[in-house]
Protein backbone atom coordinates (compact mmCIF):
# COMPACT_ATOMS: atom_id res chain seq x y z
CA UNK A 1 0.00 0.00 0.00
CA UNK A 2 2.79 2.59 0.62
CA UNK A 3 4.64 1.62 -2.11
CA UNK A 4 1.02 2.41 -4.15
CA UNK A 5 0.68 5.91 -2.11
CA UNK A 6 4.83 6.63 -3.08
CA UNK A 7 4.08 5.72 -7.10
CA UNK A 8 0.77 7.79 -7.35
CA UNK A 9 2.64 10.57 -5.56
CA UNK A 10 5.40 10.49 -7.84
CA UNK A 11 3.55 10.79 -10.87
CA UNK A 12 0.79 13.14 -9.89
CA UNK A 13 4.04 15.96 -10.42
CA UNK A 14 7.12 16.30 -11.60
CA UNK A 15 9.95 13.65 -10.20
CA UNK A 16 12.26 16.42 -9.34
CA UNK A 17 10.86 20.43 -9.39
CA UNK A 18 13.85 22.61 -8.19
CA UNK A 19 13.20 26.74 -7.81
CA UNK A 20 15.77 28.91 -8.29
CA UNK A 21 18.39 26.46 -6.71
CA UNK A 22 21.67 27.89 -5.49
CA UNK A 23 24.81 26.80 -3.59
CA UNK A 24 28.07 28.75 -2.59
CA UNK A 25 31.19 27.48 -1.65
CA UNK A 26 32.59 30.88 0.10
CA UNK A 27 32.61 33.09 -2.38
CA UNK A 28 32.43 30.97 -5.17
CA UNK A 29 28.78 30.71 -6.79
CA UNK A 30 28.78 26.55 -8.23
CA UNK A 31 25.27 26.50 -8.74
CA UNK A 32 22.95 29.42 -9.32
CA UNK A 33 18.71 30.10 -10.01
CA UNK A 34 18.76 26.19 -11.13
CA UNK A 35 14.56 25.75 -11.81
CA UNK A 36 14.16 22.32 -13.10
CA UNK A 37 11.03 19.99 -13.82
CA UNK A 38 11.66 16.45 -15.01
CA UNK A 39 8.87 15.02 -15.26
CA UNK A 40 8.00 11.03 -13.93
CA UNK A 41 8.80 7.99 -16.60
CA UNK A 42 10.68 10.11 -18.36
CA UNK A 43 14.49 10.13 -19.03
CA UNK A 44 16.27 13.51 -18.63
CA UNK A 45 19.73 14.45 -20.08
CA UNK A 46 21.76 16.82 -17.36
CA UNK A 47 25.06 18.25 -19.63
CA UNK A 48 27.65 20.85 -19.28
CA UNK A 49 31.09 20.85 -19.36
CA UNK A 50 33.26 20.00 -16.93
CA UNK A 51 33.06 22.42 -14.00
CA UNK A 52 29.72 23.97 -15.03
CA UNK A 53 28.07 22.82 -11.55
CA UNK A 54 26.64 19.62 -12.51
CA UNK A 55 28.04 17.31 -9.92
CA UNK A 56 26.86 20.54 -6.94
CA UNK A 57 23.35 19.94 -8.72
CA UNK A 58 23.35 16.18 -8.07
CA UNK A 59 24.50 16.22 -4.68
CA UNK A 60 22.25 18.76 -4.22
CA UNK A 61 19.50 16.47 -5.06
CA UNK A 62 20.21 13.35 -3.45
CA UNK A 63 20.76 15.62 -0.39
CA UNK A 64 24.17 15.39 0.15
CA UNK A 65 24.89 18.84 0.24
CA UNK A 66 22.54 21.78 1.39
CA UNK A 67 21.30 24.23 -0.98
CA UNK A 68 22.67 27.94 0.20
CA UNK A 69 19.26 29.67 -1.60
CA UNK A 70 16.23 27.92 -3.31
CA UNK A 71 14.04 24.75 -2.97
CA UNK A 72 14.06 21.12 -4.08
CA UNK A 73 11.52 18.79 -4.10
CA UNK A 74 12.13 14.77 -5.29
CA UNK A 75 9.91 12.41 -5.56
CA UNK A 76 7.28 14.91 -3.67
CA UNK A 77 9.36 15.44 -0.54
CA UNK A 78 12.25 17.96 0.36
CA UNK A 79 15.92 16.78 -1.05
CA UNK A 80 17.59 14.66 1.45
CA UNK A 81 14.06 13.17 3.17
CA UNK A 82 14.64 9.83 4.40
CA UNK A 83 11.58 8.31 2.65
CA UNK A 84 12.84 9.94 -0.81
CA UNK A 85 16.21 9.14 -0.80
CA UNK A 86 14.73 5.13 -0.17
CA UNK A 87 12.92 5.37 -3.80
CA UNK A 88 16.01 6.66 -5.20
CA UNK A 89 18.80 4.14 -7.41
CA UNK A 90 22.27 6.48 -7.88
CA UNK A 91 24.99 5.38 -9.86
CA UNK A 92 27.84 8.05 -8.74
CA UNK A 93 30.98 8.46 -10.95
CA UNK A 94 33.84 7.78 -9.12
CA UNK A 95 32.93 4.37 -6.70
CA UNK A 96 35.00 1.42 -5.39
CA UNK A 97 34.47 -1.37 -3.82
CA UNK A 98 36.55 -3.31 -1.80
CA UNK A 99 38.53 -6.08 -4.47
CA UNK A 100 38.16 -8.75 -1.83
CA UNK A 101 34.56 -9.40 -1.83
CA UNK A 102 32.77 -10.91 -4.75
CA UNK A 103 29.87 -8.95 -7.03
CA UNK A 104 27.12 -10.89 -4.51
CA UNK A 105 28.43 -9.82 -1.32
CA UNK A 106 28.88 -6.05 -2.53
CA UNK A 107 25.04 -6.30 -3.72
CA UNK A 108 23.75 -8.04 -0.67
CA UNK A 109 25.67 -5.30 1.89
CA UNK A 110 24.25 -2.83 -0.50
CA UNK A 111 20.74 -4.18 -0.40
CA UNK A 112 20.98 -4.84 3.86
CA UNK A 113 21.52 -0.93 3.66
CA UNK A 114 18.70 -0.76 1.72
CA UNK A 115 16.86 -2.24 3.98
CA UNK A 116 15.93 -4.98 1.94
CA UNK A 117 15.79 -8.51 3.99
CA UNK A 118 15.04 -11.89 3.92
CA UNK A 119 14.43 -13.72 0.49
CA UNK A 120 13.58 -10.66 -0.83
CA UNK A 121 17.24 -9.70 -0.70
CA UNK A 122 18.15 -12.94 -2.22
CA UNK A 123 15.54 -12.26 -5.49
CA UNK A 124 16.81 -8.41 -5.79
CA UNK A 125 20.22 -9.12 -5.97
CA UNK A 126 19.54 -11.84 -8.58
CA UNK A 127 17.59 -9.49 -10.84
CA UNK A 128 19.99 -6.99 -10.35
CA UNK A 129 22.95 -9.02 -11.69
CA UNK A 130 20.39 -10.59 -14.71
CA UNK A 131 20.12 -6.78 -15.41
CA UNK A 132 22.94 -5.21 -15.79
CA UNK A 133 24.36 -8.87 -17.80
CA UNK A 134 26.58 -10.08 -14.42
CA UNK A 135 24.88 -13.48 -13.24
CA UNK A 136 27.63 -15.57 -14.63
CA UNK A 137 29.76 -13.19 -12.43
CA UNK A 138 28.03 -12.84 -9.24
CA UNK A 139 30.57 -15.08 -7.15
CA UNK A 140 33.74 -13.21 -9.04
CA UNK A 141 35.90 -11.01 -6.55
CA UNK A 142 35.68 -7.66 -7.28
CA UNK A 143 39.26 -7.53 -8.09
CA UNK A 144 39.32 -9.73 -10.84
CA UNK A 145 36.43 -7.48 -12.94
CA UNK A 146 37.36 -5.44 -15.34
CA UNK A 147 36.40 -1.63 -15.58
CA UNK A 148 33.53 -2.41 -17.44
CA UNK A 149 32.40 -4.92 -15.49
CA UNK A 150 32.65 -2.83 -12.33
CA UNK A 151 30.96 -0.31 -14.11
CA UNK A 152 27.92 -2.83 -14.78
CA UNK A 153 28.46 -3.53 -10.57
CA UNK A 154 27.66 -0.43 -9.69
CA UNK A 155 25.19 0.26 -12.06
CA UNK A 156 23.63 -2.88 -10.11
CA UNK A 157 24.10 -1.46 -6.82
CA UNK A 158 21.39 1.45 -8.26
CA UNK A 159 18.75 -0.67 -10.05
CA UNK A 160 18.59 -3.17 -6.06
CA UNK A 161 14.68 -2.81 -5.08
CA UNK A 162 12.72 -1.07 -6.77
CA UNK A 163 13.59 2.49 -7.46
CA UNK A 164 11.37 5.53 -8.30
CA UNK A 165 14.05 7.24 -9.62
CA UNK A 166 17.56 6.20 -10.81
CA UNK A 167 20.46 8.61 -10.78
CA UNK A 168 23.43 8.01 -13.30
CA UNK A 169 26.41 9.77 -13.03
CA UNK A 170 28.38 8.50 -15.98
CA UNK A 171 26.78 5.53 -16.16
CA UNK A 172 28.72 4.08 -19.77
CA UNK A 173 32.06 5.80 -18.99
CA UNK A 174 34.13 2.44 -18.57
CA UNK A 175 31.97 0.54 -21.58
CA UNK A 176 32.76 -0.11 -24.94
CA UNK A 177 30.57 0.00 -27.83
CA UNK A 178 28.49 -3.33 -27.32
CA UNK A 179 28.35 -2.21 -23.01
CA UNK A 180 27.32 0.97 -24.04
CA UNK A 181 23.84 -0.51 -26.34
CA UNK A 182 23.38 -2.84 -23.60
CA UNK A 183 23.13 0.49 -20.88
CA UNK A 184 20.58 2.04 -23.25
CA UNK A 185 18.48 -0.78 -23.40
CA UNK A 186 18.78 -1.06 -19.30
CA UNK A 187 18.11 2.46 -19.49
CA UNK A 188 14.89 2.09 -21.65
CA UNK A 189 13.49 -0.48 -19.53
CA UNK A 190 13.32 1.48 -16.73
CA UNK A 191 11.27 4.53 -18.50
CA UNK A 192 9.06 1.46 -20.46
CA UNK A 193 8.55 0.05 -16.95
CA UNK A 194 7.46 3.76 -15.55
CA UNK A 195 11.17 4.58 -13.46
CA UNK A 196 12.07 8.37 -13.83
CA UNK A 197 16.25 8.37 -14.93
CA UNK A 198 17.97 11.09 -14.36
CA UNK A 199 21.17 11.20 -16.60
CA UNK A 200 24.13 12.77 -16.21
CA UNK A 201 26.80 12.16 -19.19
CA UNK A 202 29.59 13.37 -21.01
CA UNK A 203 28.87 11.36 -24.52
CA UNK A 204 26.25 13.33 -26.07
CA UNK A 205 25.48 10.55 -28.48
CA UNK A 206 24.10 8.77 -25.69
CA UNK A 207 22.27 11.39 -24.08
CA UNK A 208 20.85 11.94 -28.08
CA UNK A 209 20.06 8.11 -28.59
CA UNK A 210 17.65 8.27 -24.62
CA UNK A 211 16.86 11.20 -23.60
CA UNK A 212 13.23 12.79 -23.91
CA UNK A 213 14.50 16.13 -22.23
CA UNK A 214 17.70 17.89 -21.20
CA UNK A 215 19.28 20.55 -19.31
CA UNK A 216 22.56 22.20 -20.18
CA UNK A 217 24.38 24.06 -17.77
CA UNK A 218 27.63 26.22 -17.90
CA UNK A 219 28.88 28.01 -15.18
CA UNK A 220 25.98 26.95 -12.62
CA UNK A 221 23.48 28.66 -14.59
CA UNK A 222 21.02 26.89 -17.24
CA UNK A 223 21.85 28.08 -20.40
CA UNK A 224 19.25 25.74 -22.51
CA UNK A 225 16.18 23.10 -21.27
CA UNK A 226 13.43 21.17 -22.77
CA UNK A 227 12.37 18.55 -25.40
CA UNK A 228 15.00 17.14 -27.39
CA UNK A 229 13.19 16.87 -30.58
CA UNK A 230 12.54 20.22 -30.43
CA UNK A 231 16.06 21.49 -29.03
CA UNK A 232 17.39 19.81 -32.09
CA UNK A 233 15.20 21.35 -34.74
CA UNK A 234 16.65 23.76 -37.41
CA UNK A 235 14.79 26.75 -39.36
CA UNK A 236 14.87 25.03 -42.56
CA UNK A 237 13.48 22.00 -44.43
CA UNK A 238 14.77 19.31 -46.43
CA UNK A 239 12.89 17.56 -49.38
CA UNK A 240 13.38 14.63 -51.29
CA UNK A 241 12.39 16.02 -55.35
CA UNK A 242 13.17 15.55 -58.64
CA UNK A 243 12.26 17.11 -62.03
CA UNK A 244 13.90 20.38 -61.30
CA UNK A 245 17.14 21.69 -62.62
CA UNK A 246 19.73 23.65 -59.68
CA UNK A 247 19.18 26.72 -61.50
CA UNK A 248 15.37 26.40 -60.81
CA UNK A 249 15.89 25.34 -57.46
CA UNK A 250 18.80 28.09 -56.59
CA UNK A 251 15.59 30.37 -57.77
CA UNK A 252 14.02 29.18 -54.84
CA UNK A 253 16.42 29.50 -52.29
CA UNK A 254 17.49 25.98 -52.34
CA UNK A 255 20.81 23.90 -52.43
CA UNK A 256 21.33 20.38 -54.22
CA UNK A 257 22.73 18.02 -51.21
CA UNK A 258 23.15 14.14 -51.56
CA UNK A 259 21.14 12.13 -53.82
CA UNK A 260 17.76 13.80 -54.42
CA UNK A 261 17.77 15.94 -51.81
CA UNK A 262 17.23 20.17 -51.59
CA UNK A 263 18.15 21.88 -48.75
CA UNK A 264 16.22 25.09 -48.13
CA UNK A 265 17.67 26.96 -45.19
CA UNK A 266 16.32 29.59 -42.95
CA UNK A 267 12.65 28.88 -43.77
CA UNK A 268 9.90 29.45 -41.33
CA UNK A 269 7.41 26.72 -40.73
CA UNK A 270 4.76 28.83 -41.95
CA UNK A 271 6.30 29.01 -45.21
CA UNK A 272 6.59 25.52 -46.16
CA UNK A 273 3.13 25.17 -48.11
CA UNK A 274 3.57 27.83 -50.52
CA UNK A 275 7.35 26.40 -50.99
CA UNK A 276 5.54 23.13 -51.90
CA UNK A 277 3.18 24.87 -54.24
CA UNK A 278 6.20 26.57 -55.93
CA UNK A 279 8.11 23.54 -56.57
CA UNK A 280 4.99 22.23 -57.85
CA UNK A 281 4.66 24.55 -60.80
CA UNK A 282 7.92 24.44 -61.54
CA UNK A 283 7.57 20.88 -62.59
CA UNK A 284 9.10 19.31 -59.56
CA UNK A 285 8.06 16.39 -57.95
CA UNK A 286 8.02 15.42 -54.70
CA UNK A 287 9.14 12.38 -52.92
CA UNK A 288 9.11 13.92 -49.17
CA UNK A 289 9.26 17.08 -46.97
CA UNK A 290 11.38 17.17 -43.55
CA UNK A 291 12.28 19.58 -41.00
CA UNK A 292 16.08 20.31 -41.05
CA UNK A 293 17.85 18.73 -37.78
CA UNK A 294 21.46 19.41 -36.11
CA UNK A 295 23.25 17.19 -33.74
CA UNK A 296 23.20 17.41 -30.34
CA UNK A 297 26.95 18.00 -30.53
CA UNK A 298 26.55 21.01 -32.67
CA UNK A 299 24.03 22.70 -30.87
CA UNK A 300 25.63 22.33 -27.40
CA UNK A 301 28.85 23.88 -29.01
CA UNK A 302 26.15 26.71 -30.62
CA UNK A 303 24.90 26.84 -26.69
CA UNK A 304 28.11 27.63 -25.26
CA UNK A 305 29.44 29.79 -27.83
CA UNK A 306 32.19 27.47 -29.12
CA UNK A 307 33.63 28.40 -32.91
Amino acid sequence: MAAQESATAASAGPVIRTELLERRYGARLALHGLSLAVPAGSVFGFLGPNGAGKTTAVKLLLGLVRPTAGEAMVLGRPVGDPAARRRIGYLPELFRYQDWLSGREVLCSHAALAGIGGAMRAEAVDRALETVGLAADGLRRVGTFSKGMQQRLGLAVALLGTPELVVLDEPTSALDPVGRHEVRQIIQGLKASGVTVFLNSHLLTEIEAVCDEVAVLDRGRVIAQGRLPELLLAKGVEVEMEGMTADEIALLGGSPAEGRTVRFRDMAEGDVPELVAAIVRGGGRIHAVRALRTSLEQRFLDWLEVR
